[in-house]
């Protein structure tokens, strides 16, 4: 983020001397990204370093190691995670369905807060998250962070946190990667601001607010995921939200999908003029997060608003619909569903969606997908993406142009 933000109290030189409490000399830690040369925040912890162990490491019990299906034939996919049953809390309830070298796309359904006096911490992965379902409060040691249905959510690698969760549950669609995850460098000005063409603003983010610092000891389990989905339960002598002020380009945030305004022109407008987050160095590594959501669609007289065939080799595709208005899925999708098309199958709309799609010339359309596009990586299902997909879609395009229905089958 370009944004600079300040919460609670810091000194105003960094690495200079510092008390939060009369007499106590706070401990400086440098949360960073890129060694030292990206994205940080310098955060004051009250009294103690965030590395004071009381206990030996543990595994945690589970594991959210993708398991992969193996070696399935090329085709698409339809992933019927609208499916899944409520169930655990957000950690618990994860589940990978696709992955990739840096890339792992996940959903939680959970039906209840983390645990009371738990934390988890994604030691090895930025997360993306978005919710189609729910509403809650994300705290860290950045502070509160509400959220709510149809918001992103940003968590950088290595905050510690706790879901609490405001309604009896939710669904989280997740996209973990190695890469800090940002706005788009093009909708950025050299200052870090938004360009006044850019579907994004840079202001529009919710911010965490920072409470008094939790300066209490005792026995405090993080659960923190690395190398490759493993996850281990450390144990704090003192509570990890200790943090007194922080400073910084790096923490937590909020971005309401409805706050990305759609850009529209004459005829069809390609995904990435929809572009809203990326990962990595585009388009050499990482992915690129496009939103689709109401736009006004091409007004030229002779407009197709449907998408055209492509063939994008070198970008992997991944699509989460919110809902089931989007043209090109018509008759396929259900809420919650997931497609999947490998960059070495051309993908297009299905059926009469080009002919039909003429009737919406000019008029606003009223879709909610999110899209991910990997950079030169490709991905590939795990089991329990076999265990929900639609085994009809690899011949749905074939069925819906001879007028059949298609009908989603797990």
């Amino acid at each position: 983020m370009a944004l600079v933000v300040k919460r609670g109290r810091v000194p105003k030189t960094p690495h200079t001397e510092f008390y939060a409490k009369e007499g106590v000399l706070a401990l400086e830690e440098i949360h960073g990204t890129y060694g030292f040369s990206g994205a940080y925040a310098r955060k004051m912890h009250v009294r103690r370093y965030p590395t004071e162990q009381t206990r030996a490491p543990q595994p945690a019990g589970f594991e959210l190691r993708p398991r992969s299906a193996g070696e399935p034939v090329l085709q698409p996919f339809h992933l019927l995670a609208g499916r899944l049953p409520y169930g655990g809390d957000f950690v618990r309830a994860r589940k990978p369905l696709l992955f990739g070298p840096a890339t792992t796309v996940s959903v939680s359904k959970p039906d209840r807060s983390t645990p009371e006096g738990e934390f988890f911490r994604n030691g090895e992965a930025h997360e993306l998250v978005f919710v189609q379902e729910g509403e809650g409060t994300l705290a860290s040691e950045y502070g509160e962070l509400p959220f709510a249905k149809e918001d992103y959510i940003v968590v950088p690698k290595g905050t510690t946190v706790q879901w609490r969760l405001k309604s009896p549950k939710a669904f989280f669609f997740i996209v973990e990667s190695l890469y800090p995850v940002h706005f788009a460098p093009h909708h950025l000005n050299a200052q870090g601001q938004a360009t006044l063409m850019a579907p994004v603003v840079e202001t529009e983010i919710g911010l965490p607010e920072l409470p008094a610092a939790k300066d209490e000891i005792g026995e405090f389990p993080v659960l923190v995921k690395h190398h490759g989905g493993r996850l281990t339960r450390l144990v704090l002598g003192h509570h990890p939200f200790d943090v007194a002020g922080w400073e910084g380009a790096l923490y937590p945030f909020t971005f309401a999908s409805a706050s990305h305004h759609s850009i529209a022109r004459e005829i069809h407008t390609a995904p990435p003029a929809r572009q809203t987050f990326q990962s990595g160095q585009a388009p050499y590594n990482g992915f690129s997060i496009c939103t689709f959501r109401a736009q006004i669609e091409g007004w030229h007289p002779q407009d197709i608003p449907a998408p055209y065939a492509h063939y994008n080799a070198d970008s992997d595709e991944v699509m989460f619909f919110s809902n089931t208005s989007y043209g090109a899925r018509k008759g396929v999708i259900e809420p919650g569903s997931l497609t999947f098309h490998p960059g070495a199958l051309p993908h297009s709309p299905q059926g009469d969606a080009a002919e039909r799609s003429k009737s919406s010339r000019g008029k606003l359309s009223d879709y909610l997908a999110v899209m991910l596009d990997t950079f030169f990586e490709s991905l590939e299902p795990t089991q329990a993406a076999l265990e929900i997909a639609d085994s009809g879609y690899p011949l749905s395009w074939a069925r819906k142009a001879s007028g059949e229905g298609v009908s989603p089958s797990a």
